[in-house]
């Protein structure tokens, strides 16, 4: 079938490609390479030996989005991860958000529903705030977000979700992530950021390759047992599984409401010194580090209870922390080499 991909050239974006060439789909790839690079085509190409269509878009652009639908008018599904990603840059640039994450979706919607083309939405886990109880599971409430980034995952949720109730036959799935790490196993494709990486795992194997001169932990004085944020970290290659199977379920009508939601994590949580930690020994490479202060917008703890996507769709995880994060170490020495 062919399958639409916004930002399909970023990280999760180019793995979740890869998988769905692998099984043979047609892919269309989406994206306005704000954080990435078009080497990433040339790399998905490598893996697979296949040629996805691609088109240098930004979603906020309406008439080029509908323009892209005219020419591909028998489009099966659409996977949503076009969006700005980082919580603090978020915090600085809210309108930056805002604007980007809401406009583009909606753009998006305004094809899919008349046509009632299912959606996969890529969420996250921020919706939840500073959860209550620990894991997480679909059933907890969406609380005050902690970022403007979080709260525009909650807004599109809420948008889908309504567009769904008032168009039969529109169905969605919403993926609420926690956090992707790792590269792909041919370390061909992993996570780049374009300037200073926003997440933990791209600073961390920076620093460790000397390209930063430390890891800045932010704060280690919060409530937990070393002082230092707790998340919940899955293999992007898991992650894009879980893609693949959620992306079957909708095609084949599989759904018992009309919009669907399902947490996406490995259902252990790691402090930030703990992932220190788990690099060095996985690796045997030192990481310099520096103990700063809180980041606004950080949640305290946060780790799924995945009990949902196990059982009705059949998806685990098979990959540990310690080979994520090898992976992410073959990725950046690729990268340098």
């Amino acid at each position: 079938m062919k399958v639409l991909v916004t930002g399909g050239l970023g990280y999760i974006g180019s793995h979740v490609t890869t998988l769905l060439l692998e099984r043979n789909h047609e892919v269309i790839i989406l994206d306005d390479l704000s954080n990435t690079s078009l080497s990433v085509l040339n790399s998905i190409e490598n893996i697979t030996q296949k040629k996805p269509f691609y088109e240098q878009i930004n979603l906020c652009d309406a008439a080029a989005v509908k323009a892209l639908f005219d020419r591909h008018n028998d489009v099966a599904g659409v996977i949503h991860f076009a969006a700005h990603k980082a919580v603090a840059e978020s915090v600085a640039q809210p309108l930056k958000y805002y604007h980007n994450n809401i406009e583009g979706l909606l753009n998006l919607l305004d094809l899919l529903v008349p046509k009632k083309i299912p959606l996969l939405f890529s969420s996250s886990c921020t919706v939840y705030g500073n959860a209550d109880e620990l894991p997480i599971t679909e059933h907890h409430p969406v609380k005050a977000a902690a970022s403007p980034y979080g709260a525009t995952k909650q807004m599109g949720e809420q948008i889908i979700t309504d567009c769904c109730n008032a168009q039969a036959g529109f169905h969605a799935i919403l993926l609420r992530y926690f956090n992707p790490i790792g590269a792909h196993t041919s370390a061909q494709i992993g996570e780049a950021p374009q300037g200073v990486p926003q997440n933990l795992i791209p600073y961390l194997v920076e620093a460790a390759a000397g390209k930063r001169p430390a890891l800045q932990i932010f704060g280690t004085d919060y409530p937990t047992p070393d002082g230092s944020c707790i998340r919940d970290y899955i293999h992007v290659m898991d992650l894009a599984d879980a893609h693949i199977v959620c992306l079957a379920h909708l095609l084949e009508k599989k759904q018992t409401s009309p919009t669907e939601i399902y947490n996406v994590g490995s259902g252990k949580g790691h402090s930030v010194l703990e992932v220190v930690t788990a690099f060095e020994k996985a690796t045997g490479i030192s990481v310099p580090t520096k103990i700063v202060g809180r980041r606004k917008g950080d949640v305290l703890q946060a780790y799924a209870d995945t009990t949902k996507i196990n059982t009705q769709l059949g998806w685990k995880t098979k990959y540990s922390l310690e080979e994520a994060l090898r992976s992410a170490w073959a990725w950046e020495q690729r990268r340098n080499n």
